[in-house]
């Protein structure tokens, strides 16, 4: 089987990141022996891009997936992937920061990541790690973002992560940041999609030399908070039908032509197959307009991450004033 070729685009370190990457997260998480034979069908049918997280418990699965590959010739080295994984805000405490990927690196059996992200700009309790502990009460008032920053930075003069970035980050959240950084973010990976375009937030990005790296491009519809906005949009349905592809393809090949990431997640072998079909057609100028008519709800509210204990006592403020 002939694997994809995955366009990239050069972040602002010089690392080259493929367009599309493979999510991971789960909800309960999935065990490895569930999901490496999974991702070993990733690997066949063309993604080099991965995403996990210390949150989602995979970084396992993706080692052993990836040891697997490397043993059945679907890949040559460890220089053909894209590893990205996340700090987790247990560990968003300057302290820990080098240590948790440490421990994710050991998961993974891999000397470093490709990429590094803050999974959100808050702290919890160090001790509140999983899912489970995902409660307004382990919120701690304040985030030390210049601190967990320059730490982030020390991952990347170690050589763990060859770049560093950031998730879940509004334009206000962003400014601060930039404002103490020796090493710019490489990528902020925000929930963006048809029905939540961030164009806003995509338009600052790009002035500062971020890439935009999109989580649930597909609206997560079959997930806990997930929409089926997206595959039941009659704009979508209507640009799918006349162009003979599927809703998901066209919702992908909008955001690839946006210059956006996109990171799906179909276990379905098909369906993986199918999410990579998007590079050898493009979207009229009409249709791309159409785009400009669809509905506009964030879908994911983050409301769990707001609490009068913690840093951020309204959506506005969590979001920076988006709605």
């Amino acid at each position: 089987m002939e694997a994809k070729k995955i366009p990239e685009v050069i972040l602002i370190s010089g690392q080259k990141m493929p367009v599309i990457g493979l999510g991971t997260a789960t909800i309960p998480p999935s065990p490895p022996q569930v999901l490496t034979p999974i991702l070993i069908d990733a690997f066949e049918v063309g993604y080099r891009h991965f995403d996990t997280a210390s949150l989602y418990e995979t970084e396992e699965a993706l080692g052993n997936a990836v040891a697997k590959a490397l043993e059945l010739g679907l890949i040559n080295n460890r220089d053909e992937l894209f590893i990205t994984s996340k700090l987790w805000i247990a560990d968003a405490h300057p302290h820990l920061v080098v240590p948790a990927l440490y421990t994710s690196l050991e998961k993974l059996g891999l000397k470093y990541v490709d990429l590094y992200l803050i999974h959100w700009p808050m702290s919890f309790k160090p001790e509140a790690k999983g899912y489970h502990n995902i409660l307004k009460e382990n919120l701690l008032p304040s985030f030390d973002m210049k601190g967990v920053w320059e730490a982030m930075q020390e991952c990347y003069r170690l050589g763990l992560a060859k770049s560093i970035g950031v998730s879940n980050f509004g334009m206000k959240k962003l400014t601060q940041l930039l404002e103490n950084a020796t090493i710019p973010p490489a990528v902020n990976q925000v929930e963006m999609n048809p029905t939540w375009q961030q164009r806003k937030l995509r338009d600052f990005c790009k002035q500062k030399g971020i890439h935009v790296s999109a989580w649930s491009p597909l609206g997560a519809y079959k997930s806990f908070y997930g929409t089926n906005a997206i595959m039941q949009s009659p704009i979508l349905k209507e640009i799918a039908c006349a162009r003979q592809k599927s809703v998901p393809q066209i919702a992908l090949r909008w955001i690839y032509e946006q210059g956006t990431i996109a990171i799906v997640k179909s276990f379905n072998k098909e369906r993986m197959k199918e999410n990579l079909d998007i590079f050898d057609w493009k979207l009229s100028q009409e249709e791309s307009q159409k785009f400009n008519q669809i509905p506009q709800s964030r879908m994911y509210s983050g409301i769990n991450y707001v609490s009068e204990n913690g840093p951020y006592k309204t959506l506005e403020e969590l979001w920076d004033g988006e709605p």
